[in-house]
């Protein structure tokens, strides 16, 4: 908990420990289906991030019975069950409630090896910073809200695809190459959890904005009256932590502070590694991962940015 990992992990013999870590959220799409897909790959996520396999999930649900049809918890479900199957886990409950807004999210339990546990804070100076999946998730989804998007826009569809996609694959090879860290990205944007890593590391973050992968097309809708709320708060949490080094354009900088749901991997690595994981991530299906910086020595705690 001092360096704000993604999950907690508990030994329970040499060669095993628990991977424990629960997440919740509202509608961030239309579709129900679609939603309970998402909730169920970025709950799943958090296992992913630490190293470990994600074995049993239970539902946690909140749900308004006397405003919405029971169709709608029905479609939730049936989303997060199948995205739950696909990942190789067990459903094995939950607890649902009478809520007036609804709310859909699982407890996840997995295992990790002790001694293969990957943190958020461990990244070495000269390491190489791969990013796996593109950003824009949180501003798709405030475009949403203000109807300025709808589930049939191009943008929606792609940006639907990548938070429903699981984080599997490329912690698998993250785990097959060797790496030093990784944290998922996820609430706190990229520029947040980088600064995680920064901070548990006892070192510096360095992320050239032009190599970070985005959703083609957000720029458009990345204007500070429509980003998340959530993105204001990133921004003056972080104001002490990011160094803008190079001046780039407000959109930009909006799309690195911009909270994700069911974001990629931020995962450091040595040097030599990196092109090797790299391939092994293209070479998978992950188009998208790319370098995108680097682990300096100092100013400790901080995140550079560059054009």
């Amino acid at each position: 908990m001092e360096t704000l990992d993604d999950a907690g992990v508990y030994r329970l013999t040499n060669e095993i420990a628990l991977v424990q870590t629960v997440d919740i959220f509202t509608p961030i799409v239309d579709d129900p289906y679609i939603y309970g897909s998402i909730v169920a790959a970025n709950s799943m996520s958090d296992v992913y991030a630490m190293g470990g396999k994600p074995l049993l999930a239970m539902n946690i649900i909140g749900f308004p019975i006397k405003n919405l049809d029971i169709s709608i918890l029905t479609d939730i479900l049936k989303g997060g069950t199948e995205k739950i199957k696909e990942a190789g886990v067990v459903l094995v409950g939950g607890h649902t409630i009478d809520d007036p807004e609804l709310k859909y999210g699982l407890s996840v339990t997995g295992i990790v090896s002790p001694d293969k546990v990957i943190t958020n804070a461990n990244a070495r100076v000269g390491d190489l910073l791969i990013l796996t999946k593109p950003l824009g998730m949180g501003i798709v989804g405030a475009a949403i809200k203000a109807e300025m998007l709808t589930q049939d826009d191009e943008i929606v569809k792609k940006a639907c695809k990548v938070m429903t996609s699981l984080n599997k694959i490329a912690s698998e090879l993250m785990q097959e190459v060797g790496v030093n860290s990784c944290t998922d990205i996820t609430g706190f944007g990229l520029l947040g959890h980088g600064s995680e890593m920064a901070k548990g590391s006892h070192n510096a973050l360095s992320i050239t904005a032009s190599k970070v992968p985005i959703i083609d097309g957000i720029q458009e809708f990345a204007k500070p009256d429509f980003v998340p709320g959530r993105s204001q708060v990133n921004k003056e949490f972080l104001k002490d932590t990011i160094i803008f080094k190079d001046e780039i354009s407000a959109e930009i900088a909006e799309i690195l502070f911009d909270p994700q749901t069911s974001g990629g991997l931020l995962i450091s690595v040595e040097r030599n590694k990196a092109e090797l994981l790299l391939d092994k991530l293209h070479n998978a299906g992950i188009a998208e991962a790319n370098i995108i910086g680097e682990v300096l020595e100092a100013p400790i705690g901080k995140v550079v940015v560059t054009r």
